[in-house]
């Protein structure tokens, strides 16, 4: 089995894990971290209505998008 390599930032991570210790602390961690990832996606949203990438026209085009993977 081949060896994990961790960047720099997972290993922060995983040094601090040791003090999440309670599920309560574990949920916090979570919903923290989702928090930040939607304050991310949200703030590049803004970025493409700003820059004109995202219109009223692409959102409605959503509402037709079929993107399954066909399987027979």
């Amino acid at each position: 089995m081949a060896a994990t390599v961790l960047n720099e930032a997972q290993q922060e991570l995983l040094r601090m894990m040791a003090v999440f210790n309670t599920p309560e602390a574990v949920g916090d961690l979570k919903q923290a971290i989702s928090d930040y990832f939607a304050k991310k996606t949200e703030d590049e949203i803004d970025k493409m209505w700003e820059t004109g990438t995202m219109t009223e026209e692409k959102v409605e085009s959503f509402r037709t998008l079929h993107e399954r993977t066909p399987y027979k």
